[in-house]
């Protein structure tokens, strides 16, 4: 029987995160003849290199910003031909890379947010805290600006609403005055001069818990570059959309900001939406989704102990019961 987790010789182990409740999630909609399944976010493929080999009736079309990302998953999944389509695209646009494939409606839609592994263990993508590198966070580097530029060049004003909402970090102003003071003596280029800031910028007590004291302005400066809460504003609802009925899609989120969106939406299409009162709920107003899972699965301890990058993460699965009637 074949590992669904299984890594191609020379490449470093991935460990999709909570990957077989993923596949159990998704699988009473693949598991027909022609049945699609969008990987919203293919990152090193790991999670599509699994439901083509769990679901082998299904095609995959596949996406991500990052061409390197791209070209590392296109030789992972070569083995599976023409079963799986690989787009270069950003996950709000799922609807547009569908239509040019012709593809109306999928079974199946897979979300894995954040940073990939691979974009943290390359060390001159400015994604990691914990090595010194230039200061970029771009998940498609040849688009949009970096960290640094972010750092060097917005009001402080833009810079305190950043942290405080992207990053939700109590000492958001503490850090902006220094980072504003340091970048008229120098401009920001790389990561450890941020990281060494932050922890002379904090009070002794916010440095003794919740980890690196600079997670949560990186956190902070990587939505911002790469618009990821804009981006899955547009991108959730869109996916909802471009499900067929009894279609499934599963959202793995890693904070509580991107968690907070997916709920919302799934919550809104789960909803009765008939005003009150009325006897009989006519079909227009019946919900669109059914929730498949209870609030926010979480990973087992097992899962965290072989991949620690799971820790934070959050599943939230639904089924579309129902087209649109307007």
């Amino acid at each position: 029987m074949n590992d669904p987790s299984a890594t191609p010789p020379g490449q470093p182990r991935h460990v999709p995160v909570m990957l077989q409740r993923c596949l159990d999630l998704l699988a009473p909609a693949l598991a027909e003849p022609g049945a699609v399944v969008v990987d919203a976010t293919l990152g090193l493929g790991g999670h599509s290199e699994a439901l083509l080999r769990t679901f082998p009736a299904a095609r995959l079309v596949a996406v991500d910003r990052d061409p390197a990302a791209l070209k590392l998953a296109g030789e992972r999944l070569a083995p599976f031909g023409d079963r799986a389509t690989l787009v270069h695209a950003v996950y709000d646009e799922v609807p547009e890379v569908l239509e040019r494939l012709g593809i109306p409606r999928v079974q199946g839609i897979l979300f894995d947010l954040g940073v990939s592994s691979m974009q943290l263990d390359e060390a001159d993508r400015g994604f990691a805290y914990a090595q010194d590198a230039p200061l970029d966070m771009r998940m498609n580097q040849s688009a949009g600006i970096s960290a640094a530029e972010v750092l060097n060049t917005y009001p402080p004003g833009d810079l305190v609403r950043i942290l405080r909402s992207y990053g939700e970090e109590k000492f958001a102003r503490k850090i902006v005055d220094a980072i504003v003071r340091e970048r008229e003596r120098e401009p920001f280029t790389t990561s450890a001069r941020l990281v060494e800031l932050i922890r002379d910028a904090l009070p002794q007590a916010a440095k003794r818990t919740g980890g690196n004291p600079a997670k949560r302005t990186f956190q902070a400066l990587r939505i911002e570059v790469n618009g990821e809460l804009a981006v899955l504003e547009r991108a959730i609802p869109a996916a909802v959309a471009s499900l067929a009925v009894g279609g499934r899609i599963a959202v793995l989120s890693y904070h509580s900001l991107e968690d907070r969106l997916v709920k919302q939406v799934f919550a809104a299409g789960a909803a009765n939406t008939a005003p009150p009162g009325l006897p009989v709920v006519p079909e227009q107003y019946q919900p669109r989704l059914a929730l498949l899972t209870r609030g926010a699965e979480l990973p087992t301890e097992d899962e965290v102990a072989e991949n620690r990058r799971a820790a934070p993460a959050r599943l939230r699965g639904a089924e579309r019961i129902r087209e649109d009637i307007r």
